[in-house]
């Protein structure tokens, strides 16, 4: 632990109810020294905390900023010369229609980040979204994150683990000082599940807790629960912080016999192939298969013409664009186990 002799705690937040709260909580933990460094005002527009011309540094924060607001009042504000290094991956614009929407937790991130110290750390809540998101400023703030090696690791929490809302929520966590390997925890089934007044909310177990904190503390590799990946695994993943992009795909394999697996072709739903068919389809010859497939379903034989990227020649591929064709040659592989 820190200590109450050894650190000041700052905070701006938008609401006054929730900084005298904050007050409150000082005084009961023995931080009465902080108190007068407990500011109500808009963070984003007028960041309170500075030294000299330059917005203090800090090293440690946390924060769960709302994620969605209307903030198109000051938006144009923030677009100054003067922030593009504090919101460097960008400011969301401003919709046509559900202003409401506009992604205000963007800039709470991009905020915290520029206001570290160089081995600063930060635990920040997130939208789930924010994690593998393809595009846009999501994306650039991840990309940030890892090619300045400044990431912890990420901790996807349950659903309804706030009983105030339905978005699934994961704890990002900033270390500034992290130059290895990073830590993603997929806690999504974990808790159990209760009634918080007219809400459900999913409620970890202390043993569920400790075990989250143990994994992430000690980069323990946990089935099904964690994994210790690269700087390098997480860009050949397009800079992915889920944790269930990472996990060993797993294949469990029965036993089937032909004519099980001609009954569970045809259980299939809308599915028109008579048993006879069926039998011929998989009958282990890929030409019968291809025949097949042609007398029955021309429509899904199609010839394509490419140009070569490298030698600039027109080729011809043929293709077949039946929608179930992947399921026909595995059960042609499956055939020609059992006719062998």
């Amino acid at each position: 632990a820190i200590g109450e002799d050894n650190c000041t705690i700052y905070s701006q937040d938008i609401s006054q109810k929730s900084s005298n709260l904050l007050r409150l909580n000082l005084i009961l933990n023995n931080l009465v020294h902080s108190i007068s460094n407990i500011i109500q005002g808009n963070t984003m527009l007028h960041p309170y905390f500075k030294d000299g011309n330059n917005l203090k540094k800090f090293d440690y924060i946390v924060s769960n900023p709302p994620f969605k607001m209307d903030f198109s009042d000051f938006r144009d504000d923030l677009d100054t010369k003067e922030n593009k290094d504090r919101f460097f991956a960008g400011i969301p614009k401003i919709p046509a229609k559900k202003l409401e929407s506009m992604a205000i937790y963007s800039l709470f991130l991009q905020h915290i980040i520029y206001s570290l110290k160089p081995n600063g750390k930060a635990a920040v809540v997130v939208p789930t979204g924010f994690i593998t998101a393809q595009s846009g400023i999501d994306k650039s703030i991840r990309e940030y994150l890892v090619e300045k090696k400044m990431l912890g690791g990420v901790v996807s929490m349950p659903s309804n683990i706030f009983a105030t809302t339905g978005t699934n929520v994961s704890i990002l966590f900033i270390d500034a000082s992290n130059k290895q390997d990073v830590v993603l925890i997929d806690a999504s089934n974990l808790g159990q599940t209760v009634k918080d007044g007219k809400n459900q909310k999913t409620v970890l177990s202390s043993d569920e807790e400790q075990q989250i904190i143990d994994t992430f503390n000690n980069k323990k590799v946990v089935e099904d629960l964690s994994v210790v990946v690269s700087y390098d695994d997480i860009k050949s993943k397009n800079y992915s912080f889920s944790a269930g992009q990472y996990f060993d795909v797993k294949i469990e394999y029965v036993d089937i016999t032909k004519d099980e697996l001609i009954e569970l072709w045809l259980s299939i739903p809308h599915n028109s192939i008579k048993k006879e068919k069926l039998e011929y389809a998989i009958s282990g010859d890929e030409s019968k298969s291809k025949k097949f497939l042609n007398n029955n379903y021309p429509e899904s034989y199609i010839i394509k013409e490419y140009t070569d990227s490298i030698t600039g020649e027109k080729k011809i591929i043929e293709d077949w664009a039946f929608n179930l064709q992947q399921i026909f040659w595995n059960f042609i592989d499956l055939a020609e186990i059992y006719e062998n």
